[in-house]
């Protein structure tokens, strides 16, 4: 069946994608589909996702620890204290993406969430999982969705309060990063935390 679990080198079956490089096959198992909790880590998933748009995970996957040296390990109150100099700092990074426009929703979103009460864009989040019973394990990459009601909703209230750079599909990639979905085929070793 084409786009179904496939037999990596240790016998495993895995989706497809995380094969495709060392890279892939330790972040599908150890990271992608697994719950992810708190304002900070919650953040730095946003803005990967963002950095991510137009791009291929894996660019960013390669870079994450680049990311994080530049964005002060993704901590929201600091990086809301960055000003000018550490904006164009950030520009000239060669160690992330240096997008201008996704450095300035990073720096925004940062300012906007510093007044958030802790816990706040958590609870946001994670109000918009959907129930896991609501939808059958995909079986191939073609019953995994790009956009989904639920992401739809979450990009519209993450927009609602001011947060920048989220639409839809940069929500549901969201979602599956962390664990808000479990969108690991039927047959992947990874399905459900295994």
């Amino acid at each position: 069946m084409i786009g179904a679990a496939i037999p990596g080198p240790d016998g495993r079956p895995r989706c497809p994608w995380g094969l495709s490089t060392e890279d892939y096959t330790a972040y599908h198992d150890e990271e992608w589909g697994r719950p992810v909790r708190g304002d900070d880590a919650l953040f730095e998933r946003l803005c990967l996702e963002a950095f991510q748009s137009g791009l291929s995970w894996i660019t960013i996957l390669r870079r994450r620890e680049g990311f994080r040296r530049a964005f002060a390990g993704f901590r929201i109150a600091s990086v809301a204290g960055f000003g000018d100099a550490d904006r164009e700092r950030l520009l000239a990074d060669e160690g992330i993406i240096r997008n201008r426009a996704k450095i300035d929703a990073t720096l925004a979103n940062a300012k906007l969430l510093a007044d958030w009460a802790p816990g706040e864009l958590d609870a946001l989040i994670w109000s918009h999982a959907p129930d896991p019973a609501a939808r059958p394990a995909p079986r191939t990459l073609a019953d995994v969705p790009a956009v989904t009601d639920e992401s739809t909703a979450l990009a519209k209230a993450l927009k609602k309060r001011g947060v920048r750079f989220v639409g839809p599909t940069t929500a549901y990639a969201l979602m599956q990063a962390c664990g808000l979905v479990d969108d690991h085929l039927t047959d992947c070793v990874a399905r459900g935390g295994r």
